[in-house]
Parts: C-alpha cells; structure tokens; sequence
C-alpha cells in the first residue's frame, strides 16, 4: 500500500509532509522532476528532517555542464551508483579540481565552494544528499525545472528561461556564477 499526501508543493507526494514520522518509498516513487536533461527524484527533505539534510538522486544521459553554482550554507555528497560524472570543484582558496566519478566513487563539496558536474555516460545516476545549518534546497529542482509525475528522463531537455536563474539563490542556498571558468583540463 502507498499513501499519498498533499504538501505544500505538490497536489500529490509520497513523502510526509512533516517531520517524526517514519515512511518508506519505493524506488522512482519520490518526488520528481526534470530539470535540463536530467530526472531528481526526491526522497527525504527539509520537510522530514527539520531541515537538516535531504537525500536524491539525479539521472541523466551524456550531456553538457550543469552550471557552476554554490551553496552558502550547504554541504553537497555526490555518490555515483551508474555512469560516470565528472565533477568540477573550486576550493575557498580558489584551488581548482576535476575528478571523473565511476560507480561507487563519492564527492564531496563543502559550503562555499563553486562547483560544477558533467554526466560523462549514458544513463548516470548520483545519489545526492546535502546537508547544513537551518535549510535544504530539494525544492530547487522543482522550482527552476518542472514537477514531473512520470517515471524516466524528459523527452525533451527542460531549460529554465535565463531570469529564474536569479529568483532561487534566497530560497534554496544555490547561487550560480554565470562567470565561472575552469582552468583544470
């Protein structure tokens, strides 16, 4: 049996809307939605954990750079279970890295530190969780990509028009940096 609860967000969702109450979802049946090319479906949120951490994971095909962009007050976890992913990170001292993921690889990006990713396969998926002082930002993908009740990747890549870039930074703890260059390879 799966129940369904209404929140704030969406008509329909399969997570509790609040928090000190044990659930169980099966697999794909979190709250999705596409974004660029790519299907997050998200499992566990702020809603869930007084906004302590969230917990997703992000699947899409061989495609271009996800933008670079970074959390104030947010650490990032990459673990990759399919594909590859090659992720770009940028250190407070300004220290550049660039690590191709395999399956089982993990990433991790601290507060404040730009960041960016690539999906190198066909049909990679990331395990995502994120975690910092007093907020989450799993309603971010909904919010500047599109909610998705189907199961799979978007047939067709959603690509936010260029002024809801700015409208999310305040809300959901991701600035992205439009004039971010990487110097590694």
């Amino acid at each position: 049996m799966t129940m369904e609860f209404a929140t704030r967000y969406r008509g329909t969702s399969r997570i509790p809307p609040e928090p000190g109450k044990p659930y169980f979802i099966e697999k794909g049946e979190g709250d999705r939605a596409h974004l660029f090319g790519d299907l997050i479906t998200v499992y566990a949120g702020g809603e869930q954990t007084e906004n302590t951490f969230n917990f997703f994971t992000c699947e899409g095909p061989k495609g271009d750079i996800i933008p670079a962009h970074l959390h104030a007050d947010t650490y990032e976890v990459f673990y990759v279970t399919q594909g590859a992913v090659r992720l770009f990170v940028e250190d407070t001292a300004g220290e550049q890295t660039e690590r191709l993921l395999t399956p089982g690889d993990f990433g991790f990006v601290p507060k404040n530190c730009p960041h960016a990713y690539r999906m190198e396969r066909h049909h990679t998926q990331i395990v995502g969780v994120a975690a910092g002082p007093g907020s989450t930002f799993e309603r971010f993908f909904e919010n500047l990509g599109t909610p998705a009740e189907e199961h799979g990747l978007p047939h067709r890549p959603f690509v936010p028009e260029p002024h809801k870039f700015g409208t999310v930074p305040q809300k959901y703890d991701v600035r992205f940096l439009p004039d971010q260059e990487w110097r590694t390879a």
